[in-house]
C-alpha cells in the first residue's frame, strides 16, 4: 500500500524557506503535499533557491493571478499548491486534512484550522501572544513544550469529532467515455496508481466533442471575476501544466489519425475582439481594475487590435498571449498513453446499463452481456450518460455546433486565433476553421445555412467577405451542457430518495457513481482540472480549487434547489 500524503498548510509563504525545509527533512520516499498561501504569486526571480533545488516548479511557476494553483513533480512525489490572496480568506475556501501548519505571520482566523485539523496535526507559530494563544486553544490545540526561539509549538488535541475520513478506496475504476473529459479521468487516476477501465462505443477516442480539428484555449474575464470565470481562469492555467507534464503542445506533432505523437497545437495568443465601443470600455476597465499581467491578458486599442488582426476593427479587444489552440483528440490520446498498463481499452462497446452488486457496479451492455466491473465508475460520456437510469434526471442538454473548414488560400493568413461572435484559427494542414454555430438540433448533417452564417460572421470581423462559394465542409459536435453553463464534476446524487436537504452534504448519493459531464464548449481546458478535482474527492486529498467553486460543480447543485422547495 501507498504510503499516507504529508499534507502542510503555511500561511504565508514568502521566499519559500519553510518549505524548501520541510522538503529537505520528509521521509524518503513520502509523498508531501504542500499548501502555501501568499498575497500574490511570487516572482520567480525572487525564488532562486527554490528554482535552484526544484526546477521542475520553477519550469511550470504561474502567472500573478488570483487563485489556487497546483504544481506537480511526480517524480519526487511532491505536490505544491500555490493559493494567492488573503490568509484570513483562504482559510475558509481550503477543502483539505492538514497534518502541519506553519505559521509565519499574525493570522486572525486561527480558529478556522479547526476545520482544516486531522488528529494530532501540529503547528509551528511564530511571535505568539496572549491573544493568539488563546485563539489555538479555543481552535482545539494545545501548546507542547517550550517554545523554540521565535517559534512556539502545539498539538491538535480537541476531542471535537471531525468529519469521518473516507476508507482508502480500492483503486478500480471504470471510465465511459473516452472524450477529453473521460481520457483526462483515467490519466489522472493511474497517476494515482488505479487499474482503470474505459468503455468507448466508437472504435477510437474522441470521435464526438472532442473531435474538432482544432479547439481554443483561452481564459474567460468579467467585471464582478464571478464563479465561471474563476473556474475556467484555473482550469486554462491548469491544463497547460498538465499539457507539460505530457510534452507540451507542438505544432508538428503527428495529427490524431497517426495514433502516436504529443499534443498537436500552438500557443499563438488569442484575440477577443470588443463587440462594440461600450464593450471596448468593459474590457480595458476589467484590465485596469484587476491589474492582470500582461502575459495573462493586455487591452488593445482599436489601432493596436487592427495591427495584430491585419485588418481593420474599430473598438478594441482582449489580447490572451497563453492562448492558441490544440486538437483534442490528440491531446485524448496523450493522456490515454501517459495511462501505460494501468489501462484497459474497450473501445466499439456502448454501456447502456449499471447494476449495483455486492462489489461495485457492472456495466452492462444492450444484450445485458458485462462489459466490466468496479467498485468505481465514472460518467463522462456527455448528454450519452442521461441514457443510464441513474443519470437520467441531471438537466443536461446538447447545442449542435458545425464548423466550417476552408482552404487557406480561400481566407487571410491568421497568425493567431480570432473571436468575437465566431472563432477563425490559423491554418491547421492547410484548412483555416471558422464556427461554431450554436443550433437546437440533433441533426449530424452538414446545412449550407451554418456554414453561411459562419461565413457572415467572419466577414463582420475581417470587414470583408472570404470563403465565398466554398464547397460545403466542416465538422459537427453536439455541445452538451447544464442549464448554468458549468459542468457537473463529483459524485452522483441519488435521486429516488426522496427527502429534504439544504446542503448539499444531506443529499444521498449513489456510492461509487460520479460524473465529469456538461462541459460546454471548454472541455479542452476545463477537463484536465475536473479530472484532478475528482481523482482528489476520491483519494480524499486536498482540493484544486476553492470549497465555493467545488459546491458550484456539484452534480446534486440541481436536485438540491428542488429538495429545498419540499
Amino acid at each position: 500500500m501507498a504510503e499516507a500524503r504529508h499534507v502542510v498548510l503555511d500561511t504565508a509563504f514568502g521566499a519559500g524557506a519553510a518549505f524548501l525545509a520541510t522538503v529537505a527533512r520528509r521521509r524518503a520516499g513520502e509523498p508531501l503535499h504542500y499548501l502555501a498561501i501568499a498575497p500574490a504569486v511570487p516572482d520567480m526571480a525572487t525564488l532562486a533557491a527554490l528554482a535552484a533545488v526544484l526546477p521542475g516548479l520553477a519550469a511550470q511557476w504561474p502567472v500573478d493571478v488570483p487563485g489556487l494553483h497546483r504544481l506537480h513533480l511526480p517524480q519526487e512525489q511532491l505536490t505544491l499548491d500555490l493559493l494567492a490572496g488573503p490568509a484570513d480568506d483562504w482559510l475558509a475556501e481550503i477543502v483539505a486534512r492538514v497534518d502541519e501548519f506553519i505559521i509565519p505571520a499574525p493570522l486572525e482566523a486561527i480558529r478556522a484550522l479547526q476545520r482544516l485539523a486531522a488528529p494530532a496535526a501540529t503547528l509551528r507559530i511564530r511571535h505568539a501572544d496572549e491573544q493568539a494563544l488563546r485563539k489555538l486553544r479555543a481552535a482545539g490545540f494545545t501548546v507542547a513544550g517550550d517554545a523554540d526561539g521565535e517559534w512556539l509549538h502545539a498539538v491538535y488535541t480537541s476531542r471535537k469529532p471531525q468529519p469521518p475520513r473516507a476508507p482508502r478506496p480500492e483503486r478500480r475504476a471504470v471510465v465511459i467515455g473516452a472524450g477529453v473529459a473521460g481520457s483526462a479521468a483515467c490519466e489522472r487516476l493511474a497517476a494515482r496508481g488505479w487499474q482503470v477501465t474505459l468503455i468507448e462505443r466508437h472504435d477510437a477516442p474522441a470521435q464526438e466533442a472532442s473531435g474538432n480539428r482544432a479547439g481554443i484555449f483561452m481564459p474567460l474575464l468579467s467585471r464582478d471575476d464571478n464563479i465561471p470565470t474563476r473556474l475556467t481562469r484555473a482550469a486554462f492555467l491548469y491544463a497547460q501544466r498538465a499539457w507539460l507534464q505530457l510534452g507540451g503542445i507542438d505544432p508538428q506533432a503527428p495529427g490524431p489519425e497517426a495514433g502516436e505523437g504529443g499534443i498537436r497545437g500552438r500557443q499563438c495568443g488569442v484575440l477577443q475582439l470588443a463587440r462594440d465601443a461600450a464593450h471596448a470600455l468593459l474590457q480595458k476597465e476589467v484590465v485596469d481594475a484587476r491589474h492582470y499581467p500582461q502575459q495573462y491578458v493586455r487591452w488593445l486599442d482599436a489601432a493596436q487590435a487592427s495591427a495584430m488582426l491585419g485588418a481593420p476593427t474599430p473598438f478594441g479587444a482582449w489580447h490572451f498571449p497563453q492562448g492558441g489552440w490544440a486538437t483534442p483528440a490528440t491531446a485524448c490520446r496523450a493522456m490515454l498513453r501517459a495511462c501505460g498498463d494501468r489501462l484497459h481499452r474497450l473501445f466499439h462497446a456502448e454501456a447502456l446499463r449499471l447494476e449495483r452488486g455486492g462489489d461495485g457496479w457492472r456495466v452492462l451492455a444492450a444484450d445485458g452481456r458485462q462489459l466490466a466491473s468496479a467498485p468505481t465508475v465514472i460518467l463522462a460520456s456527455g448528454a450519452g450518460a442521461t441514457a443510464l437510469a441513474q443519470a437520467r434526471e441531471l438537466p443536461l442538454y446538447t447545442m449542435r455546433g458545425q464548423v466550417t473548414h476552408l482552404q487557406e488560400d480561400a481566407f487571410p493568413s491568421l497568425q493567431l486565433v480570432v473571436c468575437r461572435e465566431a472563432y477563425m484559427t490559423p491554418p491547421v494542414d492547410g484548412i483555416v476553421s471558422v464556427g461554431a454555430t450554436y443550433d437546437k438540433s440533433a441533426d449530424r448533417q452538414l446545412w449550407q445555412s451554418s456554414q453561411d452564417e459562419n461565413l457572415l460572421r467572419a466577414e463582420e470581423i475581417l470587414g470583408s467577405p472570404h470563403g465565398a462559394g466554398a464547397p460545403l465542409q466542416g465538422r459537427v459536435g453536439f455541445r452538451t451542457m447544464a442549464p448554468d453553463r458549468l459542468p457537473l464534476v463529483g459524485a452522483l446524487p441519488d435521486s429516488t430518495i426522496d427527502a429534504r436537504a439544504e446542503r448539499l452534504r444531506d443529499l444521498a448519493r449513489h456510492a461509487g457513481l460520479h460524473t465529469l459531464l456538461g462541459y460546454a464548449s471548454r472541455g479542452l481546458i476545463w477537463a484536465p482540472l475536473a479530472a484532478e478535482i475528482l481523482a482528489c474527492q476520491l483519494e480524499d486529498e486536498p482540493l484544486p480549487i476553492e470549497a465555493t467553486l467545488a459546491a458550484a460543480l456539484d452534480p446534486g447543485r440541481f436536485l438540491l434547489k428542488q429538495r429545498r422547495k419540499l
